[in-house]
């Protein structure tokens, strides 16, 4: 099956595309990406996106009219990415784009909202697309993120290691891959483990004006504040046991102008320095505070993956694992998102679960997206 995935995630810089063909011989599932690519937003369709997150306020109207414009963005991505193969895909994967998630806590339900209505990408492109993925999960109890970790179980797992599949996106994700974990999913474990890029990203644009640190070489140029990053790895946050998930809501611009009033006497150097090194030392934390076995092999995915700074000191961290992109193993890191979503949409067509209950801490395994003809 020729398939579509869509994915704009926590950093709002683009929307991921991948043009994947998935082969399911008796359940195995194997991926071969044809082409990816990231769509920018139009500046301004970003600019009201981070508004939305950051809680600003808006008329019921506005939003109707942000969704539509977000999936009309996606459509046109779809329809850019899918002149890059030779046939028609059967389906499009939509993740769409998050502006609201808050965890369930204290006997709440969560909530989570994502943009970009599927019936309008379906409409716009003449494709089926499957969308709003999260809500299922959220239904039954759980956290409706992260979702991942079911992919990274069905294309990542090994038959004798133990392997942690790192996604470091706007946030970090973390999915824990015993042996053979495929077959044996209530093994599987996974949960968001910090702020990943989102916090180095704002501080990046608002201190040097550029969109990100590229490779890591300006963080790389200062020295961490250790005593800050140990003062803000006691947060409730870190020391909640999993399942829990997180965003803007918490790692907000609020959030990162608090941590820039703490940094008394440092260089702007040394702050992208600190800030490098808290998403680093959170996902190192996580590891040992809650993994059951400690990796072998740390896979990473997401944009993360490129800054050369932050993969050295994950190296560092993380010993003895060894640290390498989802690339080494097959799978691009750039689009892992994007291909995760575009599986996620095949089961939902199969009639498949798409969840995992022992990573989102659902009542029971759901069906997840919502099928647009």
């Amino acid at each position: 099956m020729l398939a579509i995935g869509l994915m704009s995630g926590t950093s709002v810089d683009g929307i991921d595309a991948a043009l994947v063909e998935i082969s399911d011989r008796q359940g195995i599932l194997t991926t071969n990406l044809l082409a990816g690519h990231t769509y920018e937003y139009d500046a301004d369709l970003r600019k009201e996106i981070l508004a939305v997150c950051a809680g600003e306020p808006r008329s019921l109207q506005q939003i109707c009219e942000l969704d539509d414009r977000i999936a009309e963005s996606f459509a046109q991505a779809a329809i850019a990415i899918m002149e890059k193969g030779d046939h028609l895909p059967d389906l499009i994967g939509s993740h769409g784009q998050t502006v609201f998630h808050r965890p369930p806590a204290n006997q709440k339900m969560g909530y989570t909202m994502q943009l970009g209505r599927g019936a309008l990408i379906a409409e716009l492109t003449g494709i089926k697309t499957v969308s709003d993925f999260r809500v299922a999960d959220i239904e039954v109890g759980g956290q409706g993120a992260p979702l991942v970790p079911m992919v990274d179980a069905l294309l990542l797992s090994h038959p004798n290691k133990y392997r942690a599949c790192q996604n470091i996106g706007g946030i970090s994700n973390v999915t824990y891959l015993p042996p053979n974990a495929g077959s044996i999913p209530e093994q599987i474990f996974g949960f968001d483990n910090g702020a990943g890029n989102v916090l180095m990203d704002m501080a990046t644009q608002k201190l040097f004006g550029q969109p990100f640190d590229r490779d890591g070489a300006i963080a790389r140029q200062g020295k961490p504040n250790l005593d800050l990053i140990n003062q803000w790895l006691e947060q409730e946050f870190f020391a909640t046991t999993p399942p829990k998930s997180t965003g803007r809501e918490l790692f907000s611009p609020t959030y990162l102008e608090k941590c820039l009033s703490e940094f008394q006497g440092l260089s702007n150097y040394d702050i992208l320095a600190t800030l490098t090194e808290f998403t680093a030392r959170a996902i190192a934390k996580s590891y040992h505070d809650f993994l059951p076995v400690f990796p072998e092999e740390v896979l990473v995915g997401g944009g993360g993956g490129r800054n050369g700074y932050l993969m050295e000191r994950l190296q560092d961290l993380l010993k003895p694992a060894i640290v390498q992109r989802t690339d080494a193993f097959g799978l691009s890191g750039d689009s892992k998102e994007a291909i995760a979503f575009a599986v996620l949409g095949y089961l939902r067509i199969k009639e498949r679960y798409g969840n995992l209950p022992s990573v989102t801490g659902a009542k029971r395994s759901v069906l997840l997206g919502k099928i647009f003809p």
